[in-house]
């Protein structure tokens, strides 16, 4: 895939596509939980423009993010059925690369974003993966758990960086941690570990191993375990029971 437009103007694209003024705001009370994978896939396009790269690598590069990370820097946070789609260009350009699907859906329950829309009917993504497009199946009887940021028109606008995936995926524990529990974390700072040692460096911190333990994101902790504040401030990962202030997990026993 080549884009026929100078560096410059490339870049105005694609900042308008998966950058909208109204996509930098994110609401989770004084979060802590920096949104960073957003950051780097904004740093890598200007890199490779200002490098002078005339193809742009078909990937789309996101910063690892545990999925309470993700659903504490989304607006809007949905679980859904698609219901149709189809090609639009909402900056009315001629350009393939502005265009976007928009996925008629079905919400089914809103897990958060009370104050953005009371009801959300489309969701668009960008057309090509490279630019974090998503693909979402009408055949998907389950449907699909989808957070994003709401355009200045209330429009959900959602990419492979964002908390995206099909409900059958999701553990019993990812599922109940959607109504409450992560949101009860989202002040609490989650770091990833890639190398041992690995030390907290600070109280507000849950260290994250699952790429030390197991080589995947997606390991023991970012399916089963949330990281939230105990009731001495400090925070910890947790999983499952009713005395969240006490049945925490020790990171020096995982």
């Amino acid at each position: 895939m080549e884009f026929a437009c100078s560096p410059w103007a490339c870049m105005a694209f694609l900042e308008i596509l998966l950058f909208p003024a109204t996509s930098q705001k994110h609401a989770c009370g004084s979060l802590i939980m920096t949104v960073t994978h957003v950051r780097s896939v904004r740093l890598g396009l200007w890199v490779l423009l200002l490098l002078g790269a005339g193809p742009v690598v078909d990937a789309c590069s996101c910063h690892p993010a545990h999925p309470q990370q993700l659903f504490c820097s989304a607006e809007t946070v949905i679980r859904a059925k698609i219901a149709g789609e189809k090609i639009v260009s909402p900056s009315n350009s001629s350009s393939p690369y502005m265009k976007m699907i928009q996925y008629e859906i079905k919400m089914i329950k809103m897990f958060k974003g009370f104050d953005k829309a009371k009801d959300i009917q489309y969701v668009y993504t960008p057309v090509f993966s490279s630019l974090c497009g998503v693909k979402l199946d009408s055949n998907n009887k389950a449907g699909y758990l989808l957070s994003g940021s709401m355009w200045s028109d209330g429009r959900l606008s959602i990419g492979q960086c964002d908390l995206v995936e099909s409900w059958d995926n999701l553990s019993l524990s990812q599922r109940k941690n959607l109504n409450y529990r992560y949101q009860m974390g989202c002040e609490c700072r989650i770091n990833v570990c890639y190398t041992v040692p690995c030390a907290s460096t600070g109280e507000n911190e849950c260290l994250w191993t699952d790429w030390l333990l197991d080589n995947s994101l997606n390991g023991e902790q970012a399916r089963q375990y949330a990281c939230i504040r105990r009731s001495d401030t400090t925070c910890g990962w947790y999983r499952g029971g009713h005395a969240p202030e006490k049945d925490f997990l020790d990171m020096t026993d995982p």
